[in-house]
């Protein structure tokens, strides 16, 4: 198990950091186990864990569980040290639902691991898929979406050339079984399915991952994230409405330029028996295309919500601190309001009482100069330091600087192969 240590440092000016404090080698994995692992790895660093405000792991169940898990059980050593699931896991985990929940998606990522599996199966077969592409078809890994983007690119791109070295293959061959294999790869990277789910697969890992690239930042703040977040969710939207009909028209020029029919066939669905005359009959839906849209999109958007809606809490309960925008036109008694739950948000009796006042803070804010209305904490952190406002705004300094120091990631000790 890694540790990583996240920071602000205020000079020479407010900036984020991570440190990697190294590696805690374990012998159980239970939530009980893994939480005094990392008490004792920090009781060994002399790093007080009541000064902890955050804390990040990955979505295992023996890490986020809700009463079990190790944030559970450091909660309740320090109810101030929120817990936040890593934000890169968590939009892997996305596509990994989508990818499941659909039949299609299932049988497509099948097929391009089997042309991998094919062509690398034998000297001769690679060496045929050479003298057609520029980019090799690649293997992946089951936890790194991009690696499956590799793939995709590889196919989107060459799906042509592709086909041709299937079809040399199955000549070239003297095992009947790879020339069975050949033939029936070749018949299938020839389908109107394949083709779109090339083309709808290829636009949302490239997106999804420049999101995830971002989400792998040290510095990233999870106000920002929550921005990437929620522009993730609008542009997949905004794909389902216009971006699945360009994806159908993409798919067939490649059709055309394999010179096949643009036909999706619809596989047959089964019905339930009815037990009761009450019962309406099954109502399938008979658009292929419109079943592969409903399905894949329908699992995406719901996965974003639920994954992230951790995000979503720590950020809310954190209040106009990661999102200053919410101070325009918002009245004084709705500002104290929004003060008065951090407070209680960063607070703990028994440790000493709140880190911040909440009135104090929401009169703070009242006196701010008028600020641009997508501010981020930290750039609010660095004006209070570059105009020197520590000691006129108090509580402010000190709930921004918690606030920027929640976790989003846990990427660190893991970026050197998540790239």
């Amino acid at each position: 198990m890694s540790v990583i240590l996240r920071t602000v440092a205020l000079e020479p000016k407010p900036e984020v950091k991570e440190y990697f404090l190294g590696y805690v080698e374990v012998f159980e994995t239970t939530g009980l186990n893994l939480s005094n692992v990392i008490l004792d790895k920090l009781q060994e660093l002399q790093i007080p864990f009541e000064n902890c405000r955050g804390q990040a792991y990955d979505n295992g169940a023996n890490m986020k569980g809700k009463s079990q898990g190790v944030q559970a059980r450091l909660l309740t050593q320090n109810p101030r040290a929120l817990f936040v699931p890593c934000g890169a896991h968590s939009m892997n985990l996305v596509i990994a639902d989508a990818a499941k929940a659909s039949k299609d998606a299932v049988g497509y990522f099948g097929y391009v691991q089997k042309l991998f599996t094919f062509f690398s199966g034998a000297t001769q077969r690679w060496n045929i898929l050479l003298k057609h592409v520029h980019l090799t078809l690649k293997s992946w890994s089951d936890v790194r979406w991009e690696s499956r983007l590799q793939s995709i690119t590889a196919v989107r791109h060459q799906v042509k050339e592709i086909r041709n070295a299937l079809i040399e293959a199955r000549q070239a061959v003297n095992d009947p079984v790879a020339k069975v294999e050949a033939q029936a790869l070749a018949e299938e990277v020839a389908s109107f399915r394949f083709l779109i789910c090339t083309v709808v697969w290829f636009d949302i890992l490239t997106h999804i991952n420049q999101v995830n690239k971002m989400l792998q930042s040290s510095s990233m703040q999870l106000d920002v994230a929550v921005r990437l977040i929620e522009s993730a969710k609008h542009s997949l939207m905004k794909y389902r409405q216009s971006g699945f009909v360009d994806a159908q028209s993409t798919a067939k020029e490649l059709c055309e330029a394999l010179n096949i029919e643009p036909e999706l066939k619809e596989k047959r669905l089964r019905s339930t028996k009815r037990h009761f005359a009450y019962e309406a009959a099954d109502e399938p839906i008979s658009d292929a295309l419109k079943k592969l849209e409903v399905t894949f999109f329908n699992s995406v958007v719901a996965s974003l919500q639920e994954r992230f809606e951790i995000f979503t809490q720590v950020k809310d309960r954190f209040g106009v601190l990661l999102d200053f925008s919410q101070v325009q036109g918002m009245s004084k008694e709705t500002l104290q309001k929004h003060c008065t739950e951090v407070e209680k948000t960063l607070t703990a009796v028994e440790k000493g009482g709140s880190d911040i006042d909440g009135q104090e803070r929401a009169q703070e804010i009242i006196n701010l100069p008028q600020l641009p209305p997508l501010t981020t904490a930290l750039e609010m952190l660095s004006f209070l330091h570059d105009n020197h406002l520590q000691e006129l705004y108090p509580n402010l300094w000190i709930a921004l600087r918690i606030a920027v120091t929640l976790p989003v990631t846990v990427a660190s000790a893991e970026r050197s192969f998540l790239k």
